[in-house]
C-alpha cells in the first residue's frame, strides 16, 4: 500500500515517469535495499530520534534510475532505425545475461518476431551467446 500510494505522490508531484517506467519493478527488484533503508529510518521511532535520510536517499536513487532507464529507452526508440539496428543498440547496455523479454521493454514498439529474428542475426554475427532453451534462453553480450 505504502508503494501505491508513493507512486501517487509522485504523480501529484508531476513526476510521471511511473506511467512508463514500473517504479514498484524496480523496488521489487532491490526490495532487500528498499527494506534496509525503510528499516534505518524508523529506528529511534518511538523516541522521535528516526533518520528519514536513508529512505529518502533510497526513494530519490530509485526514482533517477527509473528516469535513466526512460531515457536510455527513449534514446532507443526516440530516432526510426530498422529493426536490427534497435535490437543492437538494446543489446549494448546489457551486462550478463538478458532475455528476448527484457529486450521487448526496451523496445516496445517492435514485434516478438522482429526482435527475434534480430536476435539470432546477432548471434549468427557473433555479437551474442545464446544459451538454455525454451523460456530460459538467454543471451550474453560478446563484442
Amino acid at each position: 500500500m505504502s508503494r501505491l500510494l508513493t507512486t501517487l505522490l509522485l504523480y501529484q508531484s508531476r513526476f510521471y515517469v511511473g506511467k512508463y517506467i514500473s517504479l514498484e519493478a524496480k523496488i521489487a527488484k532491490n526490495k532487500d535495499l528498499y527494506y534496509e533503508a525503510l528499516g534505518q529510518s524508523q529506528d529511534g521511532w518511538h523516541e522521535a530520534k528516526e533518520d528519514v535520510v536513508p529512505f529518502i536517499k533510497y526513494l530519490l536513487g530509485t526514482v533517477l534510475a527509473a528516469y535513466k532507464e526512460f531515457e536510455d529507452r527513449f534514446a532507443i526508440i526516440g530516432v526510426k532505425r530498422p529493426a536490427i539496428e534497435m535490437v543492437r543498440k538494446a543489446t549494448e547496455n546489457k551486462i550478463g545475461k538478458f532475455s528476448k523479454q527484457d529486450i521487448r521493454e526496451l523496445c516496445p514498439s517492435l514485434s516478438i518476431s522482429s526482435i527475434e529474428n534480430s536476435l539470432r542475426t546477432l548471434v549468427k554475427e557473433g555479437d551474442l551467446m545464446r544459451g538454455g532453451s525454451g523460456k530460459a534462453t538467454y543471451y550474453v553480450r560478446l563484442k
